[in-house]
């Protein structure tokens, strides 16, 4: 199992619009051979900080079963 760890910096004041928008991209992500789950974590401290957590099945399943699929390159 890997572990995706992405740190996420939004522009100031679009924290609500991001967190609409990920439900949409939470069904791409959870539709990718080799996906295990995810967490969504919002920072305490800095409110447009957030850290992503993707638990992957091999560090292929991310690189090229993720980030190769048409789905995320649209």
């Amino acid at each position: 199992m890997v572990l995706e760890v992405a740190i996420l910096h939004i522009k100031a004041g679009l924290s609500s619009e991001f967190e609409k928008a990920f439900k949409e991209a939470e069904a791409i992500i959870q539709s990718i051979d080799g996906y295990i789950n995810h967490e969504l974590k919002k920072c305490m401290e800095h409110d447009d900080h957030y850290i992503l957590l993707v638990h992957w099945k091999t560090l292929e399943d991310h690189t090229i079963g993720f980030r190769q699929s048409e789905v995320y390159q649209d």
